[in-house]
C-alpha cells in the first residue's frame, strides 16, 4: 500500500503527517511518544497493516517532532482542528506515552467525537483520574510487562474508570511496547478495531 507524506496548517504552524489507505473508510489516527515520530509507524509496519486491513491510517508528527515545527498548542483545540482540516470523523485514536498529554485533554471533553482510544502506556492518567469517566468510547490499554516508566496500575485506573475498557499486557516488552513486539501490538490493535468499529465501514 502506498504511504504518502503530507502537511497541513493547524493554527499558525504546519503539521506533517503520513497517510495510507482509503478515505472512504474508518480512520485510525496515530500519535507518538517523545523518542519517536510519525515515521516510526511506517518503520514497524503499522501504516501498511492498517491500510491492508481496510482502514485509513494517519500518523502525525506532533509539534516539535519529526517534520512538524514546534508550536504552542492547546491540546483540545489542536486535535479538533487537526481532525477538521483532515476531514476525519469519529477516528480511533492511538496515543503512546508523551502523547497522552495531547490525547487526554481532548478525550475527556470530546464525548462522542471519536470511535475508540488505544492508550499505549500514556502519561498523565493520574492527572485526569477524576475525568476519565467522561470517556465513553471503547478503550484498550496496552502496556509492556517490563514498563519501568509508566506503572501498569495506571492502566488499571483507566480501565476501571471508563464504561468500556480492556487491558492487554505484552510479555517481555518495555515502555514502548509496540516497538519491542510489533506483532503482538498489531494483533491487539486489529482485534480492538473489530470490536470498536461498525462492521459496515
Amino acid at each position: 500500500m502506498p504511504i504518502t507524506s503530507k502537511s497541513v496548517k493547524i493554527g499558525s504552524a504546519n503539521v506533517h503527517y503520513l497517510e495510507a489507505g482509503s478515505h472512504a473508510t474508518h480512520t485510525v489516527v496515530l500519535l507518538h511518544g517523545a523518542s519517536f515520530q510519525a515515521q516510526t509507524w511506517r518503520q514497524i509496519g503499522t501504516l501498511d497493516i492498517l491500510a491492508k486491513s481496510g482502514y485509513r491510517a494517519v500518523a502525525v508528527d506532533l509539534p516539535g517532532f519529526g517534520e512538524s515545527p514546534a508550536a504552542d498548542i492547546d491540546p483540545k483545540r489542536w486535535v479538533d482542528d487537526l481532525l477538521t482540516v483532515l476531514e476525519i470523523a469519529q477516528p480511533v485514536l492511538v496515543s503512546p506515552s508523551m502523547s497522552g498529554r495531547v490525547a487526554l485533554p481532548w478525550l475527556v471533553e470530546a464525548r462522542d467525537a471519536c470511535s475508540g482510544w488505544v492508550a499505549v502506556a500514556p502519561v498523565a492518567i493520574p492527572e485526569f483520574a477524576k475525568k476519565l469517566k467522561k470517556i465513553t468510547v471503547p478503550v484498550l490499554a496496552i502496556w509492556g510487562e517490563q514498563d519501568a516508566l509508566v506503572p501498569e496500575d495506571h492502566a488499571d485506573t483507566l480501565v476501571k474508570a471508563v464504561p468500556n475498557g480492556s487491558k492487554a499486557v505484552l510479555r517481555d516488552a518495555g515502555h514502548a511496547a509496540y516497538m519491542n513486539d510489533p506483532g503482538a501490538f498489531h494483533f491487539e490493535l486489529l482485534e480492538f478495531l473489530k470490536r470498536a468499529l461498525p462492521a459496515d465501514g
